[in-house]
């Protein structure tokens, strides 16, 4: 433990985010440059605790609690107060293969569970980890995991952070692997579903490259199941692995959700990314310039669509929510210590919105009752009401509309963030996937086996939406039992 009295010394200092009046100006990162000093200072608030419960990464009964790669936290904390970056570098990749993406878009679930959290501010493992990925490319010390080839070939279905890591982890036990991507770039939801300002895309192109020297072949613009069939891969390759994802959004079931202008939030988001890779000067083919904007859904990708709404110059946005307002701060009687803590969050698209505008932009148990167009088939507002969460007979939440507070709102463009219902059925139908009652592929927890021979399954694709950590533990555990069917035994931990 390098410094035994740092959490008593030191208070939480957060990364600084580039002011709202500079960042909504552009598509580029949001975090301010820090110091060696600074970061080694956060380091040391770390506790070195007898039971760390920020690596533990196990389910609750109310949601994940702690790190779902088990990162060896405390150990790199250490590593870093000391100055020694290049084995917390190795430390930290012991177990996750891709910090510089947790790094940035992680809600840090191993910070919830921080012991220091439990009595002060918790420490701050995220920009820690940043900062150790960051120093370890500026110093070249990523290079690309090889291995003397064992001539087996496997597919992988999908290139987002499931994919990538097990093609990662598959390539540097020397297996040859191919990665299939129906988008014109890997990356899946890192590339088209995260905006440049949270995930840079030269930072995934940079994690590409280094999987491509060191062996993966990525295959774009190829949608299994359309270009090349599912059942092809099984008859082709030793093994195939599918990490397409939950890509099925929700819609919305009110009249009028059929109307110009209301978009999928991901159609938004990847046209958006797609019009700064091509030519950021031109206007997105989804674009809220000039438009009144309303963003229904409350999560990460409502926030998305209210900080690209706002980067696009739209006239107004409004965010709604069906949830109540969390609290701002952790009930301990039913949210306790090391679950995750559910408390209101202010994140960068609010911010902003709040800078415009003076107000959040949100607004708390509200259903979209319609959508009413002109002449042209056109959104031109959304009708509202206000929501009671009651329960019913057997003890159900059910939102009860509240009388009286029916509200007419202004929209040009609509965009609904309300989530994923699970992955596509092309693959699943055409190979004959036994899938479970959310829809998701069903396949063994800790195996990843499907009901067909050779196919694995990991990811969103098999445990429904979820976070990028998620995946790359997914991949990662995949790829070892991918490894054992071929070879008998892995060292993939």
């Amino acid at each position: 433990m390098g410094k035994t009295t740092g959490f008593m010394e030191y208070g939480r200092s957060n990364y600084e985010k580039i002011s709202p009046e500079e960042r909504i100006t552009n598509w580029d990162e949001m975090r301010e440059e820090t110091t060696e000093e600074k970061i080694r200072t956060q380091a040391a608030r770390c506790m070195s605790c007898g039971i760390p419960f920020c690596s533990a990464g196990i389910m609750l009964p109310n949601g994940a609690s702690g790190c779902p790669l088990h990162n060896l936290i405390p150990e790199w904390n250490d590593m870093v107060y000391r100055g020694q970056w290049r084995e917390a570098y190795e430390r930290l990749t012991l177990t996750n293969p891709f910090p510089e993406f947790t790094g940035r878009v992680c809600p840090a679930p191993c910070e919830g569970s921080c012991t220091l959290g439990h009595i002060d501010e918790p420490v701050t493992i995220s920009s820690i980890e940043y900062e150790i990925i960051e120093h370890a490319f500026q110093n070249g010390w990523v290079k690309p995991a090889k291995a003397p080839a064992t001539g087996k070939r496997i597919a992988v279905v999908g290139s987002g952070p499931a994919g990538m890591a097990t093609a990662h982890y598959l390539t540097s036990v020397g297996h040859a692997v191919t990665v299939f991507e129906r988008n014109d770039r890997p990356g899946g939801l890192l590339m088209y579903g995260i905006p440049n300002m949270k995930l840079d895309k030269d930072i995934i192109q940079r994690r590409i490259s280094i999987l491509e020297e060191a062996g993966v072949s990525f295959v774009c613009n190829t949608e299994v199941g359309k270009d090349i069939s599912s059942q092809e891969l099984v008859d082709t390759y030793d093994a195939v692995v599918l990490c397409g994802g939950a890509t099925q959004a929700r819609g919305i079931n009110a009249e009028g959700n059929d109307l110009k202008g209301v978009h999928m939030a991901m159609d938004f988001l990847k046209a958006n990314t797609q019009n700064i890779l091509a030519d950021e000067t031109k206007e997105s083919s989804i674009s809220a310039k000039g438009k009144n904007v309303i963003v229904i859904g409350g999560g990460d990708t409502g926030t998305d669509c209210v900080g690209t709404s706002i980067r696009q110059g739209a006239n107004s946005v409004f965010q709604f929510e069906i949830m109540p307002k969390a609290p701002d701060k952790r009930d301990v009687d039913t949210n306790p210590w090391p679950e995750w803590p559910k408390k209101l969050k202010t994140d960068y698209g609010q911010e902003e919105a709040i800078y415009l505008t003076g107000s959040d932009p949100r607004n708390y148990e509200i259903n979209t009752t319609k959508f009413e167009g002109n002449e042209a088939g056109e959104v031109t507002a959304v009708h509202t009401t206000q929501i009671e969460w009651k329960r019913d007979a057997v003890g159900r939440l059910n939102p009860v509309p509240v009388e009286g507070t029916e509200k007419v709102w202004k929209a040009d463009l609509v965009l609904l963030a309300m989530g994923f219902t699970g992955p596509e059925d092309t693959i699943p139908d055409e190979l004959a996937l036994q899938r479970d009652f959310r829809s998701n592929i069903l396949a063994k927890e800790n195996e990843y086996t499907t009901n067909v021979d050779k196919v694995f399954a990991c990811g969103d694709m098999r445990r429904g939406q979820s976070l990028v950590v998620w995946a790359l533990q997914e991949g990662k555990l995949a790829a070892r039992e991918v490894d054992r069917f071929l070879t008998g035994n892995s060292n993939i931990n």
